[in-house]
């Protein structure tokens, strides 16, 4: 079992940067891969980003050089910077660990509009 719980996410002026942040309530090094989906209204969810346990990490291209994802393996947290905002980043975004299922946050909203 592998809770997931996201914050961070809120209302920023496009061009804006916000942190998304995933505490984790196992250990990270557990986990086969960490990843961060968004799913916009009437959207399918997508792939935003992920890292693998030996911290390989792979972007959707949509977000490549804006969007970084990382961890704390101390803290069991896991981070997405999100710089140079659009409105189409608009989603919830979602939290996500895969040890033989997926697991899932709850989500946090995103709205990027001027």
């Amino acid at each position: 079992q592998v809770q997931l719980v996201e914050s961070g996410g809120g209302l920023v002026q496009p061009g804006g940067s916000l942190r998304l942040s995933c505490a984790v309530s196992r250990s990270i090094f557990s986990i086969n891969r960490m990843g961060w989906y968004r799913q916009a209204p009437g959207k399918e969810r997508e792939l935003v980003a992920a890292i693998t346990r030996g911290g390989i990490t792979n972007y959707a291209d949509s977000v490549k050089g804006r969007f970084t994802i990382s961890r704390d393996t101390a803290k069991n947290m896991v981070y997405l910077q999100m710089n140079s905002l659009k409105p189409e980043d608009t989603a919830v975004y979602y939290c996500n660990g895969n040890i033989v299922r997926d697991y899932w946050g709850q989500g946090t909203q995103v709205t990027v509009s001027s």
